[in-house]
């Protein structure tokens, strides 16, 4: 062992503080993939001189799996979907914002107080977006919106197609909505009935696997699959980027209904810097950068003070209107034995 005199000592207490100072100065924020405008992410940097380092997943089911890991002692702020806070809560992983968060009179009131945060204490929406079929046209030019475009095998006998990977309450809630049970279900007998289809549909041959929302997409543009399971946004995003590798690329939300997804802002129980955290999250409601963010993302913002600053399409695409409201519904809240017993259907449907 090297014993170390006052002289070596000094240097290395130097160097200590140093690297805490550094580490104080930077924002570790874990997030979707092409989620977050670089430029509002500069302009963040430049008012508080801290660096935001970011990480990426790509599934609710994934960011939990690296939180309980011990992820929620190494990122500041997380963008988990509505359905996800109460989890986040109950397992302890995130911690209350109470105080310090400016900017929520900028919201809709349809994002204010909702079921999955009724006190508005744990998370702040951030964008919202559908879910639905992406398709190539060329293949199906003008098919019924309906889930029956995966599920049903003569409505599709033989084009590939794929699922949506990731948590399997999104997937048995499709399956639910298609059996006329509702997007939102949670009764056990249509869970079975579900959990039925899914595994019936794993076994037809043209069915390919699962896949994210991302991948989905890139797969019926390279033709490897025909119709998938995808997000609004996402869709909208490469579109823009590269309307010529996605031309023949269309979406549509299912008429039996489906979700509507809401990614919300949270800091995670062990964040090891909470108020810069906090200082993001209401960087991130001032109605400019809200409006910046959807307009990157092409998802739908919550944040009415940010709606005269965007896009004709995409204003109107970010207010509920009655019939959104009639065929969308958030992903319903679940916990304990109920959640156990749909994930322990979800691997029996598919273990096929």
């Amino acid at each position: 062992m090297v014993r170390l005199t006052p002289t070596l000592l000094l240097p290395l207490t130097l160097l200590a503080t140093s690297a805490l100072a550094q580490e104080s100065d930077k924002l570790y924020l874990f997030n979707w993939t092409e989620y977050a405008d670089p430029e509002v992410i500069a302009a963040f940097e430049r008012e508080t001189g801290a660096e935001v380092v970011q990480s990426y997943f790509t599934s609710n089911a994934e960011m939990f799996a690296k939180l309980v890991a011990g992820g929620d002692a190494q990122f500041d702020v997380v963008v988990p979907t509505d359905y996800y806070v109460p989890r986040l809560v109950d397992a302890g992983l995130i911690q209350p914002l109470v105080d310090g968060i400016e900017g929520r009179n900028h919201l809709m009131p349809a994002f204010r107080q909702p079921d999955y945060d009724p006190l508005d204490r744990f998370s702040v929406p951030y964008l919202w977006g559908v879910t639905g079929i992406v398709y190539d046209s060329a293949v199906f030019p003008d098919p019924a919106p309906s889930w029956s475009l995966l599920f049903d095998p003569e409505v599709n006998p033989d084009q590939p197609f794929a699922l949506l990977g990731g948590d399997p309450q999104v997937l048995f809630g499709m399956a639910c909505a298609y059996q006329g049970n509702g997007f939102d279900c949670t009764d056990q007998s249509a869970w079975i009935d579900a959990a039925k289809l899914v595994s019936q549909t794993l076994d037809r041959p043209n069915f390919t696997g699962f896949a994210d929302s991302t991948a989905a997409i890139d797969q019926v543009a390279r033709g490897v699959t025909r119709a998938a399971v995808t997000y609004s946004g996402d869709l909208d995003y490469r579109k823009a980027d590269a309307p010529q590798t996605y031309a023949s690329l269309k979406f549509f939300i299912p008429e039996e209904g489906s979700q509507l997804g809401v990614d919300t802002l949270v800091i995670p129980r062990r964040a090891r810097h909470p108020e810069l955290a906090r200082e993001f999250i209401s960087f991130m409601l001032r109605p400019e950068n809200a409006a910046r963010s959807a307009s990157y993302a092409y998802y739908r913002t919550p944040n009415a003070g940010a709606l005269p600053l965007l896009d004709e399409p995409l204003r109107t695409a970010s207010q509920l209107n009655d019939e959104q409201r009639l065929h969308l519904s958030a992903t319903p809240e679940l916990a304990g034995d109920q959640l156990q017993l749909l994930q322990q259907l979800a691997t029996e449907a598919r273990s096929r």
